[in-house]
């Protein structure tokens, strides 16, 4: 009953920020203020978050499964669990803590995968953990490359979308998009508590 208040008074704030926003944009009498329609409108996208974070608990609660919120979202059962899931740490039995704390982790991202891609691995490394340092090798690096290479051909950026970023146990996981003369792919690097890479792989766009 508490989350279902809850929603009711989350979408009521939504609809009077929706009403504000149409309003302010469909006044004839003057330009709007357009910063202040980019607050409204980011106020409009977090409220929604919210409401949709409460419709997938209760569609949980009410006994529907990870496939089925995945497929009504077009992702995966993994993927929508990553996203609004609450994992038990089977160290403690408490419930995980997916706060992400690490307020720069796609920027920060984006610069590694952008060094290693790139061939400039003494920007790279400073970032990296000891067994990361000792294992990513230029040999790997290379080897992992032309294997890429041999699936979609030469990179050529960044793709579309901005980077996905989520905690998943104790790491801190960042998934940004890549684009291939070929096809699409993602860079995704975790970071670990100290905020040092502990992973850094070129993954299809499929996978969770």
């Amino acid at each position: 009953m508490d989350s279902v208040r809850s929603l009711a008074a989350l979408t009521s704030r939504l609809e009077a920020q929706v009403s504000a926003l149409t309003h302010n944009t469909r006044s004839p009498l003057a330009a709007p203020d357009y910063l202040d329609l980019v607050r409204r409108a980011q106020d409009v996208d977090d409220l929604a978050q919210q409401a949709l974070r409460l419709c997938v608990e209760q569609s949980r609660d009410a006994g529907h499964t990870w496939q089925e919120i995945g497929d009504l979202l077009g992702v995966t059962r993994q993927a929508a669990f990553q996203r609004f899931g609450k994992p038990i740490d089977p160290r403690t039995g408490e419930p995980m803590d997916k706060t992400v704390r690490m307020t720069d982790a796609a920027g920060r991202a984006i610069h590694i995968a952008a060094a290693v891609l790139d061939g400039r691995m003494e920007e790279a490394r400073p970032f990296f953990n000891e067994e990361v340092l000792t294992a990513f090798t230029d040999e790997v690096r290379g080897d992992s490359l032309a294997t890429v290479a041999g699936l979609v051909g030469a990179f050529e950026g960044f793709g579309d979308g901005e980077p996905f970023v989520r905690r998943i146990g104790d790491h801190t996981v960042v998934d940004i998009p890549l684009r291939y003369e070929a096809g699409e792919m993602k860079a995704r690097i975790a970071f670990d508590t100290d905020e040092k890479v502990a992973g850094l792989f070129i993954l299809p766009t499929e996978i969770p």
